[in-house]
């Protein structure tokens, strides 16, 4: 395969998994403008789509988690409607196909879109809806994680919604929300609920704060991936006096690699909450040489005024990566899906080593 770093195009071009992506953090500016004119949303900075998208990364960067998740008011103001919602999970669905993605895992919190009086049932089926409108057509499979918020106390009924919905579309469960302060233990019950369920579920750690939230997640609650994951770092030694030295593995690091637990990492998303100071700087690279189970993915495409390829092309001019670099990350990523065994085969063997075969044959 050709050793260089790929083209932007041969980067769009590629077959590409996303499992991290946050349905109210990638909406199109246009479109929060309409939807706020049509929902009767008076809260927006601005009525200027293209203000409105540099609005909300000024404001998502480089502060904190905390700071970062105060965007999104706006988003979840304007989805609060069955047609708002399937709107922006239709969206979602072309803007993925355009830029290249065949698979993407996207999720979303159902209690934060009842403010008008839907029921997170119906939540999910306009989301569902609009997923399927999206995908019509296209070279793309969307589906469905459902979040319940780690401050609030409902990550029991959520998972049992989500379990409802196992058929539908929604093939896993999270927590999302503020790290600090809340840790996953406190919804233990739900964890345990899934796993009797036999359901598949990622959990945030890692991000906001570190090893005792990624320790937890894992020993405790039993976590498939870590959404973020990447303070993982904070358990590896590095020798300042010895650069061309191993790297030392903590015990929970060297369990998160032996175990083979995927880390669901969004570069630019870290360096806007500041968990790194640039995408040179940013330990995914370190973690992929380590054979990390490492995945790559957008986080709030919105918010971080990015997309899959922009993070992949970022990171392969950081790091040299080469379309073998980029080939292993979306196996890794298909591997890592919580779809079935066998169509995560078909879409590696017929979707995704075609593809990256053709163009590396240019």
């Amino acid at each position: 395969m050709n050793a260089a770093v790929p083209s932007p195009e041969e980067i769009r071009q590629a077959p590409k998994a996303l499992l991290h992506d946050h349905l109210d953090g990638g909406l199109r500016p246009a479109t929060i403008v309409e939807l706020a004119a049509e929902t009767g949303y008076r809260g927006l900075p601005t009525g200027d789509p293209a203000e409105l998208g540099r609005w909300m990364t000024r404001a998502a960067s480089g502060e904190s988690l905390e700071a970062y998740l105060e965007t999104f008011v706006h988003t979840l103001g304007v989805m609060q409607t069955p047609q708002s919602i399937a709107r922006v999970a239709a969206e979602c669905a072309e803007d993925l196909a355009a830029d290249g993605v065949v698979y993407a895992e996207v999720r979303f919190a159902p209690e934060l879109h009842t403010e008008r009086g839907l029921s997170t049932d119906e939540v999910v089926r306009s989301v569902l809806d609009g997923f399927a409108a999206g995908s019509r057509g296209r070279s793309i499979r969307v589906v469905g994680l459902l979040c319940a918020m780690r401050h609030a106390a409902h990550a029991l009924e959520v998972a049992e919604l989500a379990v409802r919905h196992r058929h539908d579309g929604i093939v896993g469960f999270d927590i999302a929300g503020a790290e600090a302060g809340h840790p996953p233990t406190r919804h233990i019950a739900a964890f345990q609920y899934l796993q009797r369920a036999n359901f598949h579920f990622t959990i945030h750690a890692g991000e906001g704060f570190g090893l005792p939230s990624i320790w937890e997640a894992v020993q405790y609650c039993g976590a498939e991936r870590l959404g973020h994951g990447v303070r993982i770092v904070e358990d590896i030694a590095l020798d300042a006096d010895d650069p061309e030295a191993a790297p030392q593995l903590g015990p929970l690091a060297a369990y998160v690699r032996d175990r083979r637990i995927p880390l669901e990492l969004c570069p630019s998303s870290n360096v806007h909450t500041a968990l790194a100071p640039s995408i040179a700087e940013h330990p995914i690279d370190l973690l992929a040489r380590l054979r990390f189970r490492v995945t790559i993915n957008t986080d709030n495409r919105l918010m971080s005024d990015t997309c899959l390829s922009k993070e992949m092309q970022l990171c392969a001019e950081a790091y040299g990566w080469t379309l073998s670099d980029l080939r292993w990350l979306t196996i890794n990523a298909i591997k890592s899906s919580f779809i079935p065994f066998d169509e995560r085969l078909h879409l590696i063997d017929n979707v995704i080593k075609p593809g990256y075969a053709r163009l590396a044959a240019g």
